[in-house]
């Protein structure tokens, strides 16, 4: 695997360093009500380094069908910009992630990829129906690309120092991109 990248939110500068990555995600959202302030500015610096783009949504309690309406309509993604529910809150049930990744997915239909990011916990512990749309994106502190669990995984964010950093589960930027674009 050489398909690296970072996940970045409002609190890291909008002119990360791109240096040697191949995609970024950017969070766009949280609940229906927090947009992230420099997510444009994010997604524009790394699309003019030539990075893939993807974004995700902060899973809160309250209306999914509300927040995934909000994500989408918010975001700023363009066609083949992977999207993903971000499952950290323990007050957002299983069935409620279920229903979010699929909702996406009707309004935005065959023109992105939707996945799900998680820890190691929620998807060992919380997690009761397996259900991570297109990608399933893992976060386990541990040896990058080893992740400690038995799912497939296409993504692996295996530390947070000093951004969150990810491996993709892909043999180059192209296979990315085809994969990113359906």
């Amino acid at each position: 695997m050489t398909v690296k990248g970072v996940d970045v939110a409002s609190y890291q500068s909008s002119k990360f360093s791109t240096k040697g990555l191949d995609f970024a995600f950017v969070k766009a959202t949280e609940g229906t009500s927090y947009i992230n302030p420099r997510m444009e500015a994010q997604a524009s610096h790394a699309r003019s380094a030539g990075l893939i783009v993807g974004f995700y949504h902060f899973l809160r309690p309250g209306s999914i069908k509300a927040q995934a309406k909000y994500f989408v309509e918010e975001c700023v993604s363009v066609e083949g910009d992977p999207l993903w529910a971000d499952w950290e809150d323990s007050d957002v049930s299983c069935a409620a992630k279920d229903a979010f990744l699929k909702e996406v997915n009707r309004l935005r239909g065959p023109t992105h990829r939707v996945g799900l990011y998680c820890n190691r916990d929620f998807w060992l512990n919380r997690d009761t129906t397996s259900e991570a749309g297109d990608a399933l994106w893992i976060a386990d502190y541990v040896t990058a690309g080893k992740p400690r669990i038995s799912a497939t995984w296409k993504f692996h964010q295996y530390t947070d120092s000093p951004l969150d950093t990810n491996l993709g589960a892909f043999a180059d930027r192209d296979a990315l991109r085809k994969w990113a674009d359906g």
